[in-house]
């Protein structure tokens, strides 16, 4: 999708995304990445660290977020920079769902910031993983 600038309006909520949160794409992350971190990979682990099982990289939540933002916006160049808040873990087996509305347009700039995060559904309510968090994207 490419989104253009006249399209948008202060308020607008942004198109969600969900993805689920498998073990393979951590494991995928974590060769990636180089973190290697037994947290990120062994269920006896992240128990024994509090958590009910394998705990996601932060970044690969973060990667997630930006990357439906690229999608959306349809150029990997529009988006100019991103500022994110880690609140909450994320665990393997988890669906994570990616949202944002835009906060502010600059017209003469045709740039936008957009609040963005990343929230989860569990039993107890939602968790924000990553809240209280914003984009500046440039748009055509």
């Amino acid at each position: 999708m490419s989104v253009r600038f006249e399209e948008l309006t202060v308020g607008q909520e942004l198109p969600p995304f969900a993805r689920a949160v498998t073990r393979e794409d951590v494991k995928a992350y974590a060769d990636a990445s180089g973190d290697q971190n037994p947290l990120h990979q062994d269920d006896v682990v992240a128990r024994a660290a509090g958590f009910p099982r394998v705990v996601a990289h932060g970044m690969y939540t973060m990667g997630t977020l930006a990357s439906w933002l690229v999608d959306w916006l349809g150029d990997p160049s529009a988006l100019l920079r991103m500022q994110v808040h880690f609140r909450a873990p994320v665990f393997v087996d988890e669906s994570i769902e990616c949202g944002g509305r835009v906060r502010s347009l600059d017209p003469n700039a045709r740039t936008a910031v957009l609040d963005v995060w990343v929230r989860v559904q569990r039993d107890d309510g939602v968790e924000w993983p990553i809240r209280k968090s914003d984009a500046e994207v440039r748009l055509a």
